[in-house]
């Protein structure tokens, strides 16, 4: 895996769990959220040794603040943002995407199915980093 700055990983950290947070907020209710915000981070505890490496490393990833508009435009940001830091490793971005597709899709189905505001959630977040 490539070396990544310090700030680099924590843009990678934000995009992950931003990603997840996305999808979970897109269908609110406490446990509705609870029971994502689980699925979530078992998918991405699922990824290589390395991938995770960067996903603990740091402690929390900075959640961008504001309005719901302005967090998931920063999140998003980030997402893009990951694509093109990740653009270092080929194997890396793959992966990336593997991982965050996979842990939206986990959220999404994680209480109750699929509601068509986590569809459209993911489908930004895939569109963000070019799944």
């Amino acid at each position: 895996m490539t070396e990544y700055t310090d700030q680099e990983r924590q843009t990678l950290r934000t995009a992950a769990f931003g990603a997840v947070f996305l999808v979970s907020h897109a269908d609110p209710g406490f446990f509705a959220s609870f029971k994502e915000s689980i699925a979530g981070a078992k998918a991405l505890a699922g990824a290589s040794p390395e991938l995770q490496s960067v996903f603990k490393a740091g402690g929390f990833p900075e959640m961008p603040k504001g309005s719901p508009a302005e967090m998931e435009s920063g999140v998003l940001s980030a997402l893009q943002q990951s694509a093109a830091i990740l653009h270092k490793d080929p194997q890396d971005l793959t992966e990336f995407r593997a991982v965050i597709t996979n842990a939206c899709d986990q959220v999404a189905n994680a209480s109750g199915g699929i509601k068509d505001t986590e569809t459209a959630a993911i489908t930004k977040v895939k569109s963000a980093i070019g799944a």
